[in-house]
């Protein structure tokens, strides 16, 4: 006889209409996040071939991957999503993607080099991203430099909003003249890092006084500083060095974009974790340098700090006691520290002279030696990072190539060694000359025939011998 199953008591036992009601708003939900999912993707355009030819007419964020890359694979939500608020702010920037695998030959054409290699397309320009893989700072870029390489500031109101807007800020203040010129090319060649603007004398709000007009002023720090051709070199250059602040909190990427400045970067390596009166000391004075010397230290030195000593230990391939001072040179992987502790301005002055006059001594470099230190450097980092996150995959990695070098090893020094003699006589024939071969080939062919000869011989020694045996000898026999 079938039993009946009993009912645990569940809801839809109790309440029906509830559960079903339930049950509807789940799969709307799935279905809705569905949608969603297909609204996002379809944001971003899968190109091939084709692009080349049809990308003249538009604006074009993409991105060039790898299907094998992880680096691509973590940026493709990212992806995703600076694609979906593009559209939805109504920018003129179509956002795609390409496989720089598949279509190799076009990657090259747009100098693609690694993955993921992220280019605004604009024109016949090609723009490289360099900053940080987030939605902000991507779509931030991408508006940036869609937009024009110069902007107007037509009043007083929008300058004085943009000056708070923005920690830099380059503003070009006349007409037209061949320093207008200079600072739209420099606009055009720099806008990946920085908003350039442009004003009329009466758009300049009347707390800042221009020496002279035309001019090209950098606002920041709380103040503004004005171009000399005659001091800072060519436009761009300074430009480059000013489109940062005078201090600022550095990490490993702002340290990679500051090396492109070709400036020295002094550093305050603190634990901001773990602060200490010494440690807001050198953070303290660091600051006051920046601002109080910028005339005598700015065009060669940035300054900042730096929570945590692991990215720096990484650089010099040592270790860098927390609270220090240490200035780099990314250019050439050169570093100075401090012969004694920095506890007074002065001490700090002191040092940064001595690095900008050359009698600091420098440690590191980019020499051969200092290469393969790197390269061991690298490969043992790497084979602890992956014994520190996978014992297992560690030992299998490392351990079973190891075992089966040891047994190869181990074999060739224990197998039996054959008789060498024919090995001896090729080595011999090697070393002769093909006469001597061929004489030595001779020598052996007479050893043979003489030999039976020399056996028929013997035997008729020995009948003579039987010979001449005395008669009395035969009859006693």
């Amino acid at each position: 006889m079938r039993r009946e199953k009993k009912c645990s008591g569940c809801i839809s036992c109790f309440f029906p209409h509830e559960a079903m009601a339930q049950e509807k708003a789940s799969v709307i939900l799935r279905v809705i996040a569905a949608v969603c999912i297909t609204t996002v993707l379809g944001f971003v355009e899968d190109l091939d071939s084709t692009f080349k030819d049809t990308r003249v007419n538009d604006i074009w964020l993409v991105d060039f991957y790898a299907p094998w890359c992880g680096y691509c694979k973590k940026l493709e939500p990212i992806w995703d999503e600076v694609g979906a608020e593009l559209r939805s702010s109504g920018s003129p920037v179509r956002v795609g993607k390409m496989d720089a695998t598949a279509y190799s030959g076009m990657a090259s054409e747009f100098g693609v080099r690694g993955y993921p290699t992220i280019k605004l397309l604009k024109a016949d320009l090609a723009y490289n991203y360099k900053g940080p893989r987030t939605k902000d700072d991507i779509v931030e870029f991408a508006n940036r430099v869609a937009g024009p390489a110069v902007r107007a500031l037509p009043s007083t109101q929008m300058f004085e909003h943009m000056m708070k807007r923005h920690d830099v800020l380059f503003v070009y203040v006349g007409g037209d003249s061949p320093l207008k010129e200079k600072y739209n090319d420099a606009a055009s060649e720099l806008i990946v890092y920085t908003y350039f603007f442009s004003a009329s004398e009466d758009a300049v709000p009347e707390s800042i006084s221009m020496p002279e007009l035309p001019a090209v002023v950098v606002f920041k720090d709380g103040d503004y500083f004005t171009y000399d051709e005659y001091e800072d070199g060519s436009l761009s250059s300074w430009v480059n060095r000013e489109r940062f602040q005078g201090y600022l909190q550095i990490d490993g990427f702002t340290l990679y974009e500051l090396g492109e400045t070709g400036k020295l970067v002094a550093i305050a390596v603190i634990d901001e974790k773990d602060a200490t009166e010494e440690s807001g000391r050198l953070k303290t004075l660091m600051q006051r340098v920046a601002k109080e010397y910028r005339e005598h230290f700015n065009r060669v030195f940035q300054f900042g700090h730096m929570d945590g000593s692991d990215y720096i230990n990484s650089l010099i391939m040592g270790e860098v006691k927390v609270p220090s001072v240490i200035i780099l040179n990314t250019s050439n992987e050169q570093y100075f520290l401090s012969s004694e502790p920095i506890e007074t301005m002065e001490q700090l002055v002191q040092f940064i002279s001595d690095v900008l006059n050359g009698s600091a001594q420098a440690y590191g470099g980019d020499g051969f030696i200092q290469r393969i230190k790197r390269v061991a450097f690298d490969a043992r980092s790497t084979i602890m990072s992956v014994f520190r996150s996978s014992p297992l995959l560690g030992c299998f990695l490392f351990g079973l190539p190891l075992g089966v070098i040891s047994l190869m090893c181990y074999g060739i020094c224990t197998a039996e060694s054959d008789d060498g003699s024919d090995d001896i006589d090729a080595l011999k024939r090697e070393g002769l000359t093909d006469e001597e071969e061929e004489e030595e080939e001779e020598r052996q062919d007479t050893a043979e025939l003489e030999a039976p000869e020399e056996e028929e011989e013997d035997e008729e020694e020995e009948e003579e011998e039987e010979g001449e045996k005395d008669p009395e000898e035969k009859k006693t026999d």
